[in-house]
């Protein structure tokens, strides 16, 4: 058997296998403990929409300075945004603080 047909036949059935693969996108949505009403609701519903999209979401809460004497203001805030994005999609783990950030990834339902 020819070495150069062999290859190209390994080529090929790598890339018919790649074409059956599907590839998860993770989308981040950055929030601070005092946002906006207003603010709050237009990165909801950038989440929403990414997580119709089929993407998973992973929602980011940054403190800066003074910030972290209120981290229960954080967590409460975190937890409001879970709620609220309940009908879209659902938690795959607990928020976790990792620092001066609160992280934690949505799943499409």
């Amino acid at each position: 058997m020819d070495y150069g047909k062999y290859r190209y036949q390994q080529q090929m059935k790598e890339r018919e296998s790649k074409k059956k693969q599907h590839v998860i996108k993770i989308k981040e949505v950055r929030f601070r403990p005092h946002i906006g009403e207003h603010d709050l609701e237009m990165k909801i519903n950038a989440a929403r929409r990414f997580l119709g999209e089929g993407c998973k979401v992973k929602i980011t809460l940054m403190f800066r300075g003074r910030e972290m004497a209120h981290q229960e203001a954080g967590t409460e805030l975190v937890q409001k945004i879970i709620e609220r994005l309940s009908d879209a999609g659902t938690p795959e783990k607990n928020p976790l603080q990792e620092g001066r950030t609160i992280v934690t990834y949505l799943i499409a339902k």
